[in-house]
């Protein structure tokens, strides 16, 4: 890391460590791209992991899924299919569980199959507590990587994958921040 740290115009020192630590994703060939996306959720982190961690219910905070079903039980390697609600260029699409971290807070996700163009498509989630206008809150960082379709740019693909992501993340901060309103935490000392 350099000394040049001061979080403005993107990622900071501490979403950076974070990324580095937690979203290390297997060597990008020529034909992929990759991105990592942050978001601040004015809510705590156990309740915003309580949403994300649910990965046989995405729909509860992913406004273009409209139906998931589990294939046997939740743990490492189980499929989920997934109905897209119309509008997207998919219908379906079959996603395995590649890691689920109650302790660090972090769920990992490869698309498997389905009727869309995201070939190789992997996604890490992670969720860090923090502070924010004295209340606890929770840093979210979700990185991805996937192939490029034929026929689009590396720039076409990432900003595809990263306005899906960027509409989640702001129905989960939506949701998780009512959630918060309705749970009345109290604020923090920082003294």
């Amino acid at each position: 890391m350099n000394g040049n740290c001061n979080g403005r115009g993107g990622i900071g020192c501490v979403e950076s460590e974070y990324i580095r630590r937690h979203h290390t994703h297997d060597d990008l060939a020529d034909h992929q791209c990759s991105s990592a996306l942050v978001k601040h959720i004015k809510a705590p982190v156990q309740l915003v992991w309580s949403l994300v961690r649910r990965f046989d219910q995405p729909q509860k905070y992913k406004p273009f899924i409209s139906r998931c079903v589990v294939l046997g039980n939740l743990e490492i390697g189980s499929l989920r299919e997934v109905d897209v609600r119309s509008g997207l260029p998919a219908t379906t699409s079959t996603e395995r569980l590649e890691l689920l971290d109650d302790d660090e807070h972090i769920l990992s996700i490869r698309i498997v199959g389905g009727d869309h163009r995201l070939k190789n498509y992997s996604s890490i989630i992670s969720l860090h507590p923090e502070i924010i206008d004295g209340r606890p809150g929770t840093l979210v960082i979700e990185s991805f990587v996937v192939d490029v379709p034929d026929g689009n740019t590396k720039d076409e693909t990432c900003y595809f994958v990263e306005a899906l992501i960027k509409c989640n993340l702001k129905s989960l901060a939506d949701v998780s921040e009512h959630l918060a309103v309705q749970d009345r935490t109290e604020p923090i000392d920082c003294m």
